[in-house]
């Protein structure tokens, strides 16, 4: 008979001792494999997406770049012309009209569209009765693209069709209202529809952003006998400032690319009237066959959107760092 304390199972002792010992061992080496894994997944996954959009960004941008050095008309010419485009481009009456077009364009746009939507988040913010249906409401244009946007406005707006017509029919024939038609006015009409489209976007952030502020410290603020409009001055809008610049961001980026709502609003006119830069550079690109000053309007579109973007991007990293280092304190 084998003593049962020299051998467990068809193994020694040392032997089965050796292996348990090695247990936990496997178990830690497991469990950081997995670990690894775990962390590695989201990267695989993601990678494809990383790679197509490097390509996308980096590479035809390089490309963009090289070509709005070359001497390319037609057809892409790999030679080196220099700065030649860029000097032809500043030369362009309608190039220079476009960028007038969207400083004017972006300025009220995004001044206006803040305006409009943080109003009706407030509004909204006061819990009013039937909020969801106004708040679906609001929300509607920016569920539309910008060629119905355009085309939906155009039909407004036109003297035959819109408003000025209906007018008329009722009997008030000296009614005017030709805002699309007018080479002074026709930009305003692109604002009213830009707005229209935005304002909706805006209130949703703003709205869901003070939903968000801290109730106690604004009860705290209306004890010690501040009024409603301290409160927001003081407490709430600071609260909701990166949120602010997030919209802000958003709205900056449309307005620089604004394209089809133009081109289904004016079609750029009257005349040149409301011709863009991003309207500019399909057109040197694909229809007068000028490809190296399409390109580098191009180059410039992108000089502009970083210039603007960088401080914007930056004052929102520094009011999150003012705000966590507020709250370590």
């Amino acid at each position: 008979m084998q003593a049962p304390s020299s051998f467990i199972g068809t193994k020694p002792l040392g032997q089965a001792m050796q292996s348990v010992a090695h247990i936990p061992e496997f178990r830690t080496r497991s469990v950081s494999r997995a670990a690894r894994m775990a962390q590695l997944v989201p990267t695989l996954v993601l990678l494809p997406t990383l790679i197509t959009t490097g390509i996308y960004i980096f590479v035809f941008v390089c490309w963009n770049i090289y070509l709005s050095l070359s001497s390319s008309t037609l057809l892409p010419v790999y030679d080196f012309a220099g700065f030649d485009a860029y000097t032809r481009l500043w030369r362009n009456p309608r190039w220079t009209t476009g960028v007038n077009n969207l400083a004017i364009f972006g300025a009220l746009y995004i001044v206006l569209s803040l305006l409009v939507g943080v109003v009706l988040a407030v509004l909204m913010d006061q819990r009013i009765k039937g909020e969801n249906f106004l708040r679906s409401i609001f929300l509607y244009p920016i569920a539309i693209s910008f060629v119905v946007t355009g085309t939906t406005w155009q039909w407004i707006l036109n003297p035959s069709t819109g408003l000025e017509k209906f007018f008329h029919d009722l009997g008030w024939t000296s009614f005017e209202f030709s805002l699309i038609t007018s080479r002074e006015t026709a930009l305003y009409a692109v604002v009213i529809a830009a707005v229209w489209h935005a304002s909706g976007f805006v209130m949703v952030m703003v709205l869901a952003a003070l939903r968000g502020v801290d109730h106690d410290v604004v009860k705290a603020g209306r004890i010690d006998g501040a009024g409603m409009f301290k409160i927001y001055r003081r407490i709430i809008l600071p609260s909701i400032w990166p949120v602010i610049i997030s919209v802000l961001i958003i709205l900056l980026q449309f307005a620089i690319k604004t394209f089809d709502l133009v081109l289904a609003l004016t079609h750029g006119g009257p005349g040149i009237s409301t011709t863009f830069p991003a309207i500019f550079v399909y057109d040197r690109l694909f229809a007068a066959g000028e490809l190296a000053q399409g390109a580098a309007a191009a180059v410039w579109l992108l000089i502009g959107l970083t210039v603007v973007l960088l401080p914007v991007i930056a004052l929102g990293w520094v009011l999150r760092k003012q705000k966590n280092g507020g709250g370590h304190a």
